[in-house]
């Protein structure tokens, strides 16, 4: 995985790690996790300035969360309520979903500023931000700050652990799969609810 990244990010400077960003946002096996290390360790070489990448991969992130809360808000409540009642669909049932909208009414802003740096839920989050159709302006600032302060984090691990870089690479594809991995066990999990919520039925 390292090789193609470093070869997207050799290519394209800030804007290719903008790009990276913006797909883990909407396909988490990408994960941030191993690409802005990879972003800090080429900026510690001098290759490109680390504020650059920083406002890339925060400028990525935001156009990612963007496109999934613009999911949200085409789908709307009614819409996915009407959903949720479906056999097929596995994704939430109407129970968890009317829970979830009281739970997102009371703490939302918070939910969306943190997710930022948890992987997984940093793309789930702008889903239900859209849904309950939180103001864009208060969701761009929320989502701005949360990503601002991850890639710089991650973006200066890879800068300070440079000289241990064969450490950082050999951890990098672990977290990927573990990521992965995750998704894959999320699914099956929402799958096997449904099931048996509907056989209970």
């Amino acid at each position: 995985m390292t090789e193609w990244i470093f070869s997207v990010i050799d290519a394209l400077g800030a804007v290719g790690v903008g790009l990276l960003i913006f797909l883990d946002n909407v396909v988490p096996p990408i994960p941030s996790e191993a690409i802005l290390p990879l972003a800090g360790y080429r900026a510690s070489q001098g290759a490109f300035s680390a504020v650059a990448l920083w406002v890339g991969a925060t400028v990525g992130a935001v156009a990612g969360a963007y496109l999934l809360y613009g999911l949200g808000r085409w789908l709307g409540y009614d819409r996915l309520y009407d959903l949720a009642g479906k056999r097929w669909f596995v994704l939430t049932n109407r129970r968890d979903l009317e829970r979830g909208r009281a739970l997102f009414d009371r703490h939302g802003g918070a939910f969306v500023l943190g997710s930022r740096c948890v992987p997984l839920l940093r793309s789930v989050v702008s889903i239900p931000a859209g849904v309950a159709a939180m103001p864009l302006g208060r969701f761009t600032v929320l989502t701005a700050a949360g990503s601002a302060v991850w890639n710089a984090l991650l973006i200066g691990l890879g800068w300070a652990l440079a000289e241990n870089w064969g450490v950082v690479e050999s951890a990098l594809g672990p977290v990927s799969a573990a990521v992965a991995c995750a998704v894959a066990l999320l699914l099956g999990v929402l799958v096997f609810r449904k099931v048996r919520n509907t056989s209970s039925a």
